[in-house]
């Protein structure tokens, strides 16, 4: 068996749409596309960046809104309209609160160009590095009394 080495992923979807996702116990990126899913390995971990409150519409959320750990191999498809059928995986959600991107933007290696901050989420998926990881987690695990979740990293 070879032994994966986790990777460190960020997954953007509107606030509304992540909440669902945690709720259910799922991980979905780039409007149901499989590919990006397939990606990712058992043990990966993934947060979510939220751009916006809601899908379609302006108000904006800019943070990072949800967090966890990939728990199975399979991607797998689910028949949500006749016309819609996206690619799902199974995620270990932590509790945590949501972190607002803005004061993070300067210590961000994944944001090459400060000034263009919002350029990377463009795709909707993509790798970060484990020190980038790191430094997001760190701040929305912790909880009101400086405890933190226990995430290996």
């Amino acid at each position: 068996m070879i032994d994966h080495k986790a990777k460190y992923w960020i997954i953007v979807a509107s606030k509304d749409h992540v909440e669902v996702g945690v709720a259910q116990g799922i991980a979905q990126a780039c409007h149901g596309k499989s590919s990006p899913l397939k990606r990712m390995k058992k043990g990966d971990s993934v947060i979510y960046y939220s751009g916006k409150q809601t899908m379609g519409k302006p108000d904006k959320c800019q943070e990072f809104t949800a967090i966890g750990k990939v728990i199975t191999e399979e991607t797998y498809t689910v028949k949500v309209s006749e016309d819609f059928c996206p690619s799902r995986r199974e995620m270990e959600f932590f509790e945590c609160k949501n972190v607002s991107i803005l004061p993070l933007i300067d210590d961000l290696d994944f944001i090459p160009n400060k000034k263009s901050w919002g350029y990377p989420f463009r795709f909707g998926f993509f790798e970060i590095k484990q020190n980038d990881f790191k430094l997001i987690s760190s701040k929305m695990l912790q909880h009101q009394y400086g405890e933190r979740n226990r995430i290996s990293v």
